[in-house]
């Protein structure tokens, strides 16, 4: 341990020639995670120095994951009938819909019952191990639709959640407990007569489609937990660590207690289909504490929608995403080419459409080509001649000609879906696309202009080479400025995102305390992540561009006549935005201008 801390700089074959020199009991390596383990504990005893987050960081297993400023963690609801009929879509009945049992996240999902509180506190327990800090945690709640559970098992999810943020930052562990009654009523452990690990669906057949199958399989487990949350609501049965059942008081409490945890929620995510989108969903979702919508477009194409059994037509992703947009929501959109009845040159038109037509124009997107899964009923139409996957050429052309058409203000954040290769029957099985693709314009001497490829990440920056650049663009409420500190190179070290609502427009507000309010929807410092109240120079982030952003953003509303500006804060940011001026409302925070 004092060989790596006494190396200022050193590559992975540094490391590695040092470990080998000093074996693991005389043979073998030790692991990253036990150097960063032996040295947290023995930092500042046995004649070494005090703790240095730097050691850390030199060790630290796959710095990419906090990169962006945040630390993710990502779980998974439990298989439950999905209100789609989408034929690219996988049905493996052991998943929430859309899901495939053989994905990194879904693995960790099953093995941890899909309970929210045991996938939380063991992704917080890993990412710790690993070197990464778990004081920021931006949360992604995935899995089927997420609009269509039931209110209590929403609520009752979240609250799990923050449950075991606050217990792992307390170095409280529940998680045996909760295994243990897991154990007792859960079809999903393995050691349950019932489980159903094995059973899966034939896209060429489908007899019986994946919302028959899992209300079949799970309609025992989905009655339990129907008739315990009516005897706990009665107050005939007391309420065990599984039980699926939580109030919105209870929820808010956690929430109240999150303002100042250890691990605090930094921004909280779930995915839902825009047709189950309207006033009273995105309400509910921004009570549940949530920031940002994950939201299937997938085509701006009705007759692909259509051939593709979307069930819901373009009109509803317009409402939808005006609707989140007004609700301050950051927006996050699915976009699929190779769908069945599109062809490439109709893709990256469908693409362009995505963001010259103001009532769309998502902050981030994920670019999903369709994959083949045996499961689907895309099979069918593979089968009979109607449907292929691109070849390697004409999805790189596609993915190549949306990366330049990509404005700066919206973010890449997945190129092709981590599906195993063996999964997938036909077509592409790479899912370093988004390294073709950057290598294929650094070919033409170009590059993407999205935030991502921009990113200043682990470079340190001075405050003299940074600039403010303000770019406006129209949306279907009003008007939008994407402010960025970049560099010369426009390599961008923070963002904010300003909403500027249409306030003579004749509609009411969505949310009645929205009215007459610009709205900051995000405020995002880019760099490794940093513990809570931790610097480190020439690094972006602490560095006060969060605030330098939200002064010239207050700025830019008082300029145009606003009465007060709106911030959608998550939990664990509410102090952050106090202490710079911002009072507490319902649902959002405030700054009278």
């Amino acid at each position: 341990m004092q060989a790596v801390i006494e190396q200022s700089a050193f590559s992975r074959q540094d490391l590695e020639r040092l470990l080998r020199a000093h074996p693991k009991d005389g043979r073998g390596m030790f692991s990253k995670n036990e150097l960063i383990q032996a040295y947290r504990a023995f930092a500042g005893s046995r004649g070494l120095p005090s703790f240095d987050p730097d050691i850390v960081a030199r060790l630290r297993m796959k710095p990419i994951r906090t990169m962006s400023g945040v630390t993710p963690v990502t779980v998974l609801t439990k298989p439950f009938p999905c209100p789609g009929e989408c034929i690219f879509c996988p049905n493996d009945v052991r998943m929430p819909k859309s899901y495939l049992a053989n994905e990194p996240g879904a693995q960790r999902a099953e093995q941890n019952n899909f309970d929210p509180y045991l996938q939380t506190y063991s992704r917080l327990r890993t990412l710790y191990e690993t070197g990464h800090p778990t004081n920021k945690i931006e949360l992604i709640i995935l899995g089927g639709t997420w609009s269509f559970y039931p209110e209590t098992y929403q609520i009752w999810f979240v609250k799990r959640i923050f449950d075991a943020l606050h217990d792992f930052g307390q170095g409280i562990d529940h998680t045996g407990e909760v295994r243990a009654a897991l154990r007792d009523v859960s079809q999903f452990h393995p050691d349950h007569p019932d489980h159903v690990t094995d059973l899966t669906l034939d896209g060429t057949q489908l007899d019986r489609n994946y919302n028959q199958v899992v209300q079949a399989i799970y309609q025992q487990e989905m009655q339990r937990s129907r008739d315990q949350a009516a005897a706990i609501t009665r107050g005939e049965r007391a309420r065990g660590p599984v039980d699926e059942y939580a109030t919105w008081d209870e929820l808010e409490a956690a929430h109240r207690q999150n303002e100042n945890a250890a691990c605090r929620c930094v921004g909280l995510v779930v995915e839902t289909r825009p047709d189950h989108l309207d006033v009273a969903e995105v309400i509910r979702i921004r009570r549940l504490g949530a920031t940002k919508v994950q939201v299937g477009i997938q085509s701006l194409d009705d007759d692909v929608l259509r051939l593709n059994k979307r069930g819901h037509i373009v009109a509803m992703t317009r409402r939808a995403i005006n609707l989140l947009r007004a609700a301050g929501f950051k927006i996050h959109a699915h976009w699929m080419p190779n769908l069945y009845g599109s062809s490439p040159d109709a893709d990256i038109v469908d693409y362009e459409r995505l963001f010259a037509d103001p009532d769309f124009r998502p902050d981030e997107l994920k670019l999903y080509p369709c994959s083949l899964i045996e499961s689907a009923e895309l099979m069918q139409r593979y089968q009979d001649g109607s449907w292929r996957p691109y070849t390697h050429d004409e999805l790189l052309h596609v993915l190549t000609e949306c990366f330049l058409r990509t404005p700066e203000y919206c973010r890449l954040t997945r190129v092709v879906r981590d599906i195993p290769s063996h999964d997938i029957v036909d077509g592409n099985q790479m899912t370093n696309f988004r390294q073709l693709v950057d290598r294929e314009l650094q070919a033409r001497g170009q590059r993407s202009p999205d935030i991502r490829a921009r990113e200043i990440r682990g470079r340190k920056v001075s405050p003299d080479d940074l600039s403010l650049d303000e770019l406006w663009y129209e949306s279907g409420i009003g008007q939008e400025v994407f402010l960025q500190v970049i560099t010369p190179e426009r390599h961008i070290a923070g963002f904010l995102r300003l909403s500027l609502p249409d306030i003579l427009a004749d509609t009411p507000p969505v949310i009645n305390e929205l009215a007459g309010a610009a709205m900051i929807r995000e405020v995002h410092v880019y760099g490794q992540a940093l513990d809570l109240g931790e610097e480190s120079p020439g690094r972006a982030q602490h560095s006060g561009l969060g605030t330098q952003l939200i002064e010239h953003a207050t700025g830019i509303a008082v300029a145009r006549g606003y009465r007060t500006l709106a911030v959608i804060s998550s939990v664990g940011t509410r102090d952050y935005y106090r202490k710079r001026g911002f009072t507490d409302g319902q649902l959002y925070q405030f700054r009278a201008l």
